[in-house]
């Protein structure tokens, strides 16, 4: 199994190259970043600096989405990366969320995002495409490769994963949905004629080493409300009782009542006290290291060839060097 690390590019941007300086030093092998530009930092100027500051680290943003750049800019950017750090990055991508919901927009359709998905990996790999009916190629891409991968959770999009992204991004740690869903992306991989074993998976979640479990709850709360946000989403579109979506993950939201992106991904959001223990603990991994080893042998049990660890608590450093020395060995023992 591999490791990657999830910060917010929260300035300075020095603190979050030195991160994942520390996790590459601790094993991780993948360093994400969000990708909102207003609520932080511009990532791909921080990429830049994270890949020249690591040996082997492979970057990318978890996740980007097909509108607040055009699909020739963000195609580019990772080629350009590519070219001056040798084909270190990988595209997560969604139809967006706050990106697009803090500017105002609604996130995009299925279908954009199964064109961008597309059109982003041929231009990104030299190959020749077409945007708007315009044949398109980047010239100067020589020999680059840029995987995609893509966030998913409802029936459609974990279908759309399957049919053509190179990987699948799951942001929730728990083991039952975890094989739902990936099972739901590797038929429809093997019903598009694909390998469904060609198609990485990719969990991510907020990991806490530590034996105070109240704290580490308070400390991940955030992330039951901001994959809230998707779960209402499948909601309004399917409704609370549907075949299409597990209980397991729409009954939690019904004491939902909005949501404030001005504290998205952060601990204490105020907008996650809807959000009960249980949950907190099913989609985080929380607890000793052994408590987090025994729950990535399940995943990874499951088809899990990645966990993520979003860092965005006050112990990002003290888990980053437990996931090092105790974690991540186990794992590939």
């Amino acid at each position: 199994m591999d490791f990657g690390i999830v910060l917010q590019t929260d300035p300075p941007a020095s603190a979050v190259v030195e991160l994942m300086r520390r996790a590459e030093r601790n094993g991780f092998r993948y360093g994400w970043t969000f990708d909102s530009a207003v609520l932080w930092q511009e990532p791909f100027v921080i990429h830049s600096r994270i890949l020249e500051h690591t040996r082997d680290l492979t970057v990318g943003p978890m996740v980007t989405n097909p509108g607040t750049r055009t699909w020739e800019v963000t195609a580019s950017t990772f080629a350009t990366l590519n070219d001056m750090y040798g084909n270190r990055t990988v595209c997560g991508i969604g139809r967006g969320d706050s990106a697009m919901r803090v500017a105002g927009r609604r996130p995009h359709t299925l279908a954009a995002l199964g064109r961008a998905i597309d059109v982003i990996r041929d231009l990104a790999e030299g190959r020749e495409t077409e945007i708007e009916g315009q044949p398109l190629r980047i010239p100067w891409v020589r020999n680059g490769r840029l995987p995609v991968w893509m966030a998913a959770y409802g029936p459609k999009a974990l279908a759309l994963a399957g049919q053509k992204a190179d990987g699948f991004i799951l942001q929730l740690a728990d083991p039952y949905l975890t094989e739902w869903m990936v099972r739901a992306v590797r038929t429809a991989a093997a019903d598009a004629g694909r390998d469904p074993g060609s198609v990485t998976v990719c969990v991510a979640a907020p990991a806490y080493v530590g034996d105070d479990l109240a704290h580490a709850r308070e400390q991940c709360r955030w992330f039951g409300g901001m994959v809230g946000n998707h779960v209402a989403d499948l909601v309004s579109r399917y409704g609370e009782h549907s075949d299409a979506v597990p209980e397991a993950l729409t009954a939690y939201i019904k004491e939902r009542h909005g949501y404030d992106y001005g504290h998205h991904g952060r601990a204490g959001n105020p907008s996650a006290d809807f959000v009960p223990d249980e949950i907190v603990d099913r989609f985080c991994l929380l607890g000793p290291p052994r408590a987090h080893i025994d729950r990535l042998r399940a995943l990874r049990d499951l088809g899990v060839d990645q966990f993520a660890v979003y860092a965005m608590h006050d112990a990002k450093e003290a888990t980053v060097d437990a996931y090092g020395a105790e974690v991540i060995p186990a794992l590939h023992a």
